[in-house]
């Protein structure tokens, strides 16, 4: 099964981070919201995925999340669903937070799919709202 999905990322400190083709992205410490699609092969097995990165079990970076989610400073806190729905573009647009420019956006016209988010607890309500039920882990 796929879908869309988003990850509640917390960053203890303040850092620069280079991210792929992006390049250095300063990035403070606080929550941060990323929102991706899980559509291909495997569907959501891509956040089992992104876990085992921010676990430290997996090495590889594919996208812009992973290099995030492979900085030990970072923790993912939570993972919602959206299954079967294509909402990347527009959640990333209505989730609160502020843009990370490009990061996550490269393949369509947003803005950004990762946001510098107010809080962990305000993002989950802002997602379980929208329809988003918690992944299991």
């Amino acid at each position: 099964m796929g879908g869309t999905y988003v990850l509640v990322l917390d960053l203890a400190r303040a850092t620069t981070i280079e991210v792929g083709a992006l390049g250095q992205i300063e990035f403070d410490a606080g929550t941060y919201a990323y929102v991706g699609s899980a559509f291909g092969p495997g569907g959501f097995a891509r956040v089992d995925r992104h876990r085992e990165l921010a676990a430290g079990e997996r090495n590889a970076r594919h996208w812009h999340i992973d290099y995030l989610l492979g900085y030990a400073e970072t923790t993912l806190e939570t993972a919602m669903t959206f299954p079967d729905a294509d909402r990347e573009c527009e959640l990333a647009a209505t989730l609160p937070g502020e843009p990370v420019a490009d990061f996550g956006a490269s393949d369509c016209d947003c803005s950004a799919h990762l946001l510098a988010a107010p809080g962990l607890e305000t993002v989950r309500d802002a997602a379980v709202a929208e329809g988003g039920t918690f992944e299991s882990e």
